[in-house]
């Protein structure tokens, strides 16, 4: 199979994103994790910190690499020569959007196909927004988080 991209805000990333990227390595030869930067979205952590928190978190996927983009998911398939979008869909509630944007990203690109995996099951409730809502009330975030990921919010949180 040839390079798919997984794009994302990330913010965080969650064992969850990390689940469908372990997934997606077993069937693509080369899976791009797109740190995607959205300026209209308010973020918790910066581009940068986001980038350097999916790079630690995936470091052991040996077929995956983690880069930056602002811009159209399309314009990331042309400049890498990839034709497949992944996307993770956690409940019947994700897929009118999710479907909504593969047929968008298709219209703007023909080449483009997305893929939906299912993560485990014991992250198919599991969202960044969850996760940045349990620390900010000051809640224990290490079951969904990477130790790196948990210590960067601490830190964000208390700072």
């Amino acid at each position: 199979m040839p390079t798919a991209i997984y794009p994302g805000t990330f913010d965080p990333i969650t064992r969850g994103h990390i689940d469908i990227v372990q997934r997606a390595s077993y069937i693509f030869t080369e899976v791009i994790t797109i740190v995607a930067d959205n300026p209209a979205k308010d973020r918790f952590f910066t581009t940068e910190e986001r980038l350097e928190l999916a790079q630690d978190a995936l470091a052991g996927i040996s077929n995956v690499r983690v880069i930056p983009f602002q811009g159209l998911i399309v314009d990331v398939l042309r400049e890498t020569g990839a034709r497949t979008i992944i996307r993770g869909l956690r409940a019947l509630s994700d897929f009118e959007g999710e479907f909504q944007m593969a047929f968008t990203n298709r219209k703007l690109y023909e080449q483009a196909d997305t893929v939906f995996l299912m993560p485990s099951a014991e992250y198919a409730y599991l969202s960044s927004s969850l996760v940045k809502q349990i620390a900010h009330f000051h809640g224990d975030v290490d079951k969904f988080v990477t130790p790196a990921v948990a210590r960067a919010m601490r830190q964000k949180r208390e700072g």
